[in-house]
């Protein structure tokens, strides 16, 4: 895979250099190795148990037999017989349609407009893809054509998922970064998406603009004016809004709550949602389905034009559709048990425990975070992950240069062999040189986060132990910015 440029493998590859490093601690440690931890604790991604109901009804269509294994709840083995009738020859291992299974396409455009109060969503719209990425990577590659001053270009918030700017060049498309204001609780602003449009339109031809709401790593949540504004700008320029909308079921900040792209369209100005070109994106990955492994996602396609719409079908048919369990799971997570069905309690209270453990994480990561010197953290308000500052001193900046390696790694690296904790290194790719950040994802169980905070605390004491003078008059301004976003009402107006 080529990058866009020697910062793009960089990054997301630092992450994957560390997966390494950890699973030989792990082996030594295993072999009887003495060490002051006993395990190393993965905090980079979601670490929670599955939800009941999508397994028992996922084990039931692997395996018939137990359709008629009385020891499963009854909803759980019609809801299996349901959709193994909705496969072809009544099997999980046959193909489906390019665009995803009928009866999976019709759940997700009924749960659409359930979510959207009446807003309506039409099966022709849905597509099924590996993910929500291999979504949006199919529907970038529409997007890309010309070279040099001609060549597309995407809008991308700094920061962003690691993946994303190594998917946007895959496809042949260029990034086009626009910088979060993290001291407003990484608001979009929308004076600084024109910047970045109008720099970007002497060097290619920007037709996109990609956001995450729920923000990813970020953790922000956008109001209805915010998202307005959005709009406003894409229609403005004439961009296509790609809406990456795959943590809408996390939002638990104070006055936060998610609304999707899709009603703000359409109840804004008739003459904007009947124009506006509008593509969101869900996935198995949301926050509290977390099957990840089953690579199922799907996009709703908003007023494109119907010969495009024709042509993202024909390149599905050339693509690897999405595994039929996945798009099966895809139906569990839209269409959940109903009130008064067997699976209803124990499904309810397995998502409320879910939501209620990544609200109180995100807290509890969010102030011991802010208590460490060299550390400032804005809020989480929506998501899976915290995305910490470092504040770090100049000898390991100094040190890291020599090492030919981004601070941010350096210190997970350090971070990884002296307490055994794996975080995420910061993906700012295309962003301030002088910021530093880590990703640390907070859906993992409270007691293993617990840890993972406690052997961060030692190791970040020692640090800065060593060089005092390096968290000299920061550590209050930062903490006193990020305890303002996390009191006050979401941002308005021009921010985002």
């Amino acid at each position: 895979m080529s990058s866009l440029d020697d910062a793009s493998p960089v990054r997301v590859s630092a992450d994957c250099a560390l997966q390494s490093p950890a699973e030989h601690i792990t082996q030594v440690i295993t072999q009887g190795a003495q060490n002051h931890f006993t395990e190393v604790i993965d905090v980079t991604s979601a670490g929670m148990k599955s939800l009941s109901f999508v397994r028992q009804v996922l084990a039931a269509c692997l395996c018939p037999q137990l359709l008629t294994d009385h020891s499963l709840p009854q909803d759980v083995r019609l809801r299996a017989q349901c959709l193994l009738d909705a496969c072809d020859g009544g099997s999980v291992g046959s193909y489906s349609p390019s665009a995803g299974i009928t009866h999976v396409r019709q759940s997700i455009t009924d749960f659409i407009t359930t979510r959207d109060a009446g807003v309506p969503s039409y099966s022709k719209d849905i597509f099924i893809c590996v993910g929500s990425q291999g979504a949006l990577m199919l529907l970038v590659k529409l997007l890309a054509r010309g070279e040099g001053q001609t060549r597309t270009g995407v809008l991308t918030p700094v920061p962003c998922s690691p993946t994303l700017p190594l998917l946007l060049d895959a496809a042949g498309v260029k990034l086009l970064p626009y910088q979060l204001t993290e001291e407003r609780g990484w608001a979009t602003e929308v004076d600084e998406l024109r910047r970045a449009l109008t720099a970007a339109r002497s060097h290619c031809e920007p037709r996109a603009i990609y956001i995450s709401n729920p923000g990813n790593p970020t953790g922000h949540v956008q109001d209805r004016t915010s998202i307005e504004e959005v709009i406003e700008f894409a229609a403005d320029q004439g961009l296509v809004l790609l809406a990456d909308e795959v943590y809408q079921d996390s939002v638990y900040g104070p006055h936060a709550h998610f609304i999707s792209y899709k009603k703000v369209l359409f109840e804004m100005d008739p003459e904007l949602s009947q124009t506006v070109q509008l593509v969101s994106f869900h996935s198995l990955s949301s926050g509290c389905m977390r099957e990840c492994g089953l690579r199922a996602g799907y996009m709703e396609a908003i007023n494109l034009d119907p010969d495009v719409m024709h042509y993202f079908d024909v390149m599905l048919c050339f693509d690897i559709s999405a595994p039929i369990t996945g798009q099966l799971a895809l139906d569990l997570m839209v269409r959940p048990p109903k009130p008064g069905e067997p699976s209803y309690d124990t499904y309810t209270q397995e998502i409320l425990l879910t939501k209620a453990t990544l609200s109180q994480n995100a807290q509890r990561a969010w102030q011991v975070l802010n208590d460490l010197p060299g550390m400032s953290c804005q809020p989480a308000m929506g998501g899976i992950y915290l995305y910490p500052r470092l504040h770090l001193p100049p000898e390991i900046i100094e040190q890291a240069k020599v090492l030919q390696v981004e601070a941010d790694v350096l210190f997970c690296q350090m971070l990884l062999q002296e307490e055994g904790v794996l975080v995420g290194t910061g993906c700012h790719r295309d962003g301030d040189p002088r910021r530093h950040h880590l990703r640390l994802c907070v859906l993992v169980p409270a007691d293993a986060l617990e840890e993972a905070l406690a052997r961060l605390r030692s190791f970040q004491l020692r640090l800065m132990g060593r060089f005092p003078h390096a968290n000299k008059g920061v550590k209050d301004k930062h903490r006193e910015t990020a305890m303002s976003v996390n009191l006050r009402e979401p941002p308005r107006g021009k921010h985002i």
